[in-house]
């Protein structure tokens, strides 16, 4: 590296177009918006909230690999590696700082390897070693100073040693009359410790060296743990997601009818009510937690949304009709992307700390969730094909592989655990018996299309035809579509799932058909036409049965009024208990008259099962068509994470080389190009930080700009202080009224 490579700048400059295209792809955050020129790259890139961002994506080897360059800066490869117990010539170790240097944590200059100072900020302690201080004695004095320690004054360095390298010893200890209190007077005195306050004392960097070996971690990092656990065949792994995928896509649909029909009310609060929940769990007959997971998904892809037109109420979208006729492996492919992106975390619904979490209401929110089923997901692809790791050793990974977003997430204590996301990954088909699948690594690398065709042959084929038995059940020996599917919907009731579906017949379900005007020849002619059995004649008796009884009670506005040929079966309603809300009243010997309106009349004589229909005013049967609710999509905001590609690197490298041009093309000029807030920041306290002169703009009080040669001294609270022009006069500067920085040559 040639010796003008004074600073990260200087390093960017010397880079070729691909070197810096490829930059921007890794660390997209520096590229919005593009930077003017390689310089505010290289101020952009080492602002506090950047360095965290790409601090966030090293794995563990990388983060000891960047505390070894903060130690020892500036440092060899081969001081490196001493410090990370590693061989002077350890190749990845030479990958891993080559690769801290691509991304422009470190740079290289004359004396070695350099570490931007946020960085250093950022880290703090690396690994909990305390400050390198003056008056603390090296080399032979200090091991001659080590060799001389009794055993308490041993005891108190063994105990800082490997960090924290701050402890508690008040100067009443030290002083006092005691073992304790002669060690730590002898360890303060040698400079093996050093006092911080009246209650603490500090470990020098330099002694904890020493007492370390010369290695910065007691248990080296540079393998990721290997979790155990059983493998499975991934052909096993891809058929078990498989049949899960078309479990989904049937939950889907039940819920799509169900909602359809009978949509229900959206809390005052927003959000779906437990009652609803529970009533809608029964029906799929899963739980209430994966149900709450189904439909956040849902809801996350576009199937559900709410609907404001009269009654708030939870309901399909239009696009639901149009997303049912696709291919399955298509639906399926549409509800994983969408639980892999989405905002929701379904797993908060329940009784919590802070009351009640409802479904599908604000407080599921959790825009975390998506960065840690990425995460997870890709540790466990990281895994050979079929490995199932336990949810401890997975843990382990992900604390190798982002040690800095899990130490925050620990410290934060919120959100679901890799448990949650585990679970939620085989409900969607993309973990097989705790293994990734196939269509799971193509949905996190390539993308959904890519996915739905590796899902294709794994979805087991849906059937058009049931077995009707004597028992008045239907079976159906796998997922339904089609017009079988619309038939058995409407004249059964799903009894139980599992591989073989049984739907159950019953005067019910049959009235449903006949209140929608079918009769009970059409009724046996379209059971028979999707069974391969025939129809039972236990069946056929029920249902030309119920159709005999069907519509002898007939319901009419009054507010609304019963009447019936057989006269027994109105004195029976009239005396009912179960009715009396209805209040009825008998004008004629065929005729009953009640306040309340003809819907709620039908739907509690349904209710007790006396097979009523309604009539129009004419007289004749009013057919009930079926309800069939839907509504608009909502588009909710989401945040949106874009990267940068190839293509927009290139054009945003050539903006800079560009910028640079015009630059060197005034390489004297005292008027400093406009430069955005954080850059200016950064200029400012590198400037500092280094004793160096810089070129400002100033806008003073009737809006002019002056143009200053600047030092900065020190940069807080919104102030910059420094000197200005040769005489070194001193004055304070507001951050906001700078309209742009430039280097001093």
């Amino acid at each position: 590296m040639p010796s003008s490579t004074r600073s990260l700048a200087d390093d960017l400059r010397r880079r070729s177009d691909t070197e810096l295209a490829a930059l921007l792809v890794r660390r997209p955050d520096l590229a919005r918006p593009a930077p003017a020129d390689v310089t505010t790259l290289a101020a952009r890139a080492t602002t506090r909230a950047s360095i965290q961002r790409v601090l966030d994506s090293l794995d563990l080897a990388h983060l000891h690999t960047l505390e070894a360059l903060v130690v020892a800066s500036p440092a060899s490869r081969a001081e490196v590696a001493r410090l990370l117990g590693e061989p002077p010539r350890s190749s990845r170790v030479a990958g891993w700082v080559q690769d801290l240097a691509f991304l422009s944590l470190v740079w290289e200059s004359d004396e070695g390897f350099r570490v931007a100072r946020t960085v250093a900020e950022v880290i703090g302690d690396p690994a909990g070693l305390g400050p390198a201080l003056p008056q603390t004695p090296t080399g032979p004095a200090l091991d001659a100073a080590l060799q001389g320690l009794d055993r308490h004054g041993r005891a108190v360095l063994d105990a800082l040693t490997w960090g924290p390298a701050t402890g508690v010893l008040s100067e009443s200890t030290s002083s006092g009359d005691t073992a304790v209190g002669a060690a730590a007077r002898s360890l303060i005195a040698h400079g093996l410790l050093h006092r911080v306050d009246e209650s603490h004392v500090v470990l020098p960097r330099q002694v904890a060296l020493v007492l370390r070996h010369g290695v910065l971690h007691r248990d080296p990092a540079a393998e990721p743990p290997r979790p155990r656990g059983p493998v499975v065949d991934p052909e096993v792994v891809d058929a078990t997601a498989g049949g899960r995928a078309a479990e989904l896509l049937v939950l889907s649909a039940e819920v799509i009818d169900a909602w359809g029909a009978k949509p229900p009310k959206v809390l005052r609060a927003g959000g779906l009510a437990v009652r609803d929940l529970s009533r809608l769990a029964s029906r799929l007959e899963i739980g209430q937690p994966e149900t709450a997971w189904l439909l956040e998904v849902m809801h996350a892809a576009g199937l559900l949304a709410r609907d404001d037109t009269e009654d708030a109420t939870w309901m399909p979208t239009g696009e639901t009709d149009e997303w049912v006729d696709q291919d399955p492996h298509h639906r399926w492919a549409d509800l994983a992307h969408a639980w892999l992106t989405m905002t929701a975390a379904p797993s908060l619904v329940g009784q919590s700390e802070a009351g009640r979490v409802n479904a599908l209401s604000l407080q599921t929110s959790w825009p975390a969730g998506r960065q840690r089923r990425r995460d997870v997901l890709t540790a466990v692809g990281t895994l050979p094909a079929g490995s199932a790791p336990g949810q401890d050793d997975l843990l382990d990974l992900l604390r190798w592989r982002h040690p800095v977003r899990m130490a925050r997430a620990s410290a934060a204590g919120s959100g679901p655990g890799i448990e949650a996301v585990l679970r939620e990954a085989e409900w969607a088909g993309v973990l097989g018996r705790g293994a990734l699948t196939a269509p799971g690594r193509a949905l996190l690398e390539d993308g959904r299309d890519a996915a739905a065709s590796l899902m294709a042959p794994h979805i087991p084929a849906a059937v058009d035809h049931v077995l009707l038995q004597a028992d008045l059940t239907a079976i159906a020996p796998g997922r339904l579509e089609g017009p079988a599917r619309a038939v058995m919907r409407l004249l059964s009731d799903v009894e139980s799932r599992g591989g073989a579906t049984v739907h159950r017949i019953t005067e019910e379900t049959l009235r449903r058909a006949l209140d929608a005007g079918w009769s009970a020849d059409r009724v046996l002619s379209e059971i028979a036409s999707v069974s391969h059995t025939g129809v039972p004649q236990p069946l056929d008796y029920l249902v030309r049965d119920v159709a005999r009884r069907h519509g002898v009670a007939r319901v009419g506005a009054c507010a609304a009024y019963v009447r019936s040929d057989d006269e027994a079966l109105l004195d029976r309603v009239e005396a009912d208990r179960s009715l009396s809300l209805l209040q009825l009243r008998r004008i004629a010997p065929t005729v009953l008259v009640t306040p309340v309106p003809a819907a709620t009349v039908l739907d509690l004589l349904r209710e007790e099962q006396y097979g009523p229909v309604a009539e129009g005013v004419d007289g004749g049967i009013s057919l009930d068509p079926g309800r069939h609710h839907r509504t608009t999509r909502r588009d909710t905001p989401q945040v949106q994470v874009s990267g940068v590609d190839a293509d927009v690197a290139a054009r945003i490298v050539a903006g800079m080389r560009h910028g640079d041009t015009v630059r060197d093309s005034h390489p004297d000029s005292e008027t400093p190009p406009a430069t955005e807030p954080v850059v200016t920041l950064a200029l400012l306290r590198e400037a500092a930080a280094e004793g160096a002169a810089v070129w400002v703009g100033y806008v003073d009080d009737i809006g002019g700009v002056q143009h200053h040669l600047f030092r900065p001294e020190h940069v807080e609270g919104g102030r910059v202080r420094g000197t200005t022009g040769d005489g070194d006069a001193p004055r304070t500067l507001l951050l906001h009224r700078i309209s742009g920085v430039r280097q001093a040559l």
